[in-house]
């Protein structure tokens, strides 16, 4: 589950990459964190994704830190 803002006046924030601020295309995903199969519906925590609209470096950041 993934919810994306990819408007045309896309957020803008630093790029490690790029070394400067560029725009960027951000979502929110749960990702599971689980390796065991018997707790993989407990496990599942939201994510921050950046991807930068310049080259293409996606960052993600646990938003729960749980």
């Amino acid at each position: 589950m993934s919810i994306t803002n990819q408007s045309a006046d896309a957020l803008t924030e630093s790029c490690d990459d790029c070394e400067r601020d560029t725009p960027h295309s951000v979502s929110i995903e749960l990702r599971t964190e689980s390796k065991k199969r018997e707790n993989r519906e407990f496990s599942r925590e939201p994510y921050r994704i950046t991807e930068c609209m310049v080259c293409g470096a996606e960052t993600a950041l646990r938003m729960n830190n749980a």
